[in-house]
């Protein structure tokens, strides 16, 4: 199916880019996780600043913070930026907004030394497109000492949706990616969208989230994240002001993940940055996001914390 929604309609609708530093992350975290063995650990989080991703998706907002180039030796330096001021940790979390081997944006002249920065990490996390599964991943993953776990996005296996994302990609091409990680010992964490553009009733959505998720672990995932749909990119304000996209509910959400961790099929996150739009309710909303939060870390479900607003 067919809207006009190509890469060139996408970027033409966006706003202006945040103004960024190409030799400094533009954000970088310590935060913890459960293990896939039990316990917690800690991980640190970088925000590479990095070339924008070539697939333009229809609900992507990262490249906001992306450059229009890249600028050689740059993530390199970011990644020693970063680490001078992040305590110690298990795991590293390395996201460039976009796809870590796609050549054009980190070349892979660049991954021994990168590598070499990330030695004293148990496992090194990255993000990529399934269809950018590759013999590069497997010259990174020679390098380092700990293990590789590659982060894809999924987004959804409705039949109709997914087509209109302009992600160029199929379900089954997630599937053969994961399949060719995994016999190459590299971990695959799954994306997968809640109320995406054109998916505009309440139960369907839900549904489709949790068939997506069932699909990304029966496809070989160990995690996945649920990411809520938001507007602000250009083109979702605009599918939000002609009803072919409606922001998700905190509730929903909350249903989502209750039901998502119920399957015990693998490590499910919600996940909670900035999700003040999700919620009219000033007097329960913070505590809804503590209980989340603490799910993602425990993946036990806790008690539902009751609000009489009526707003979600």
């Amino acid at each position: 199916m067919h809207d006009g929604y190509n890469g060139h309609t996408i970027t033409a609708l966006r706003p202006a880019k945040n103004r960024v530093d190409p030799y400094i992350p533009y954000h970088f975290l310590h935060e913890q996780e459960p293990g896939l063995s039990g316990g917690f650990e800690t991980v640190n989080t970088v925000f590479l600043t990095g070339r924008e991703c070539a697939f333009k998706c229809l609900m992507c907002d990262l490249w906001k913070n992306t450059l229009d180039e890249a600028v050689p030796g740059a993530i390199l330096k970011q990644v020693d930026y970063a680490l001078e001021r992040l305590p110690p940790a298990k795991h590293i979390k390395l996201y460039n907004n976009g796809n870590f081997f796609d050549t054009k944006a980190i070349s892979p002249g660049e991954y021994s030394a990168i590598a070499d920065r990330l030695r004293g990490y148990k496992k090194v996390i990255v993000e990529n497109h399934p269809k950018l599964s590759n013999r590069h991943c497997l010259e990174f993953k020679a390098l380092l000492a700990g293990r590789l776990e590659i982060a894809m996005g999924l987004e959804t296996i409705h039949p109709e949706i997914l087509p209109r994302l302009n992600k160029q990609l199929t379900a089954e091409d997630f599937r053969k990616a994961t399949i060719y990680l995994n016999s190459h010992n590299i971990d695959v964490r799954a994306f997968v969208l809640l109320n995406p553009p054109f998916l505009t009733n309440e139960r369907e959505s839900i549904a489709w989230t949790i068939r997506s998720l069932k699909f990304a672990f029966e496809s070989g995932a160990v995690r996945c994240s649920v990411i809520p749909v938001r507007p602000g990119n250009g083109v979702m304000d605009m599918l939000l002001k002609a009803h072919d996209y409606v922001p998700p509910t905190l509730g929903m959400l909350e249903e989502v993940f209750d039901k998502a961790l119920s399957l015990k099929l693998g490590q499910v996150f919600a996940d909670t940055w900035d999700l003040r739009f999700l919620s009219k309710c000033s007097l329960c909303f913070d505590q809804r996001v503590k209980r989340l939060e603490e799910m993602n870390l425990t993946q036990q479900i806790k008690p539902p914390i009751q609000c009489t607003c009526g707003n979600d």
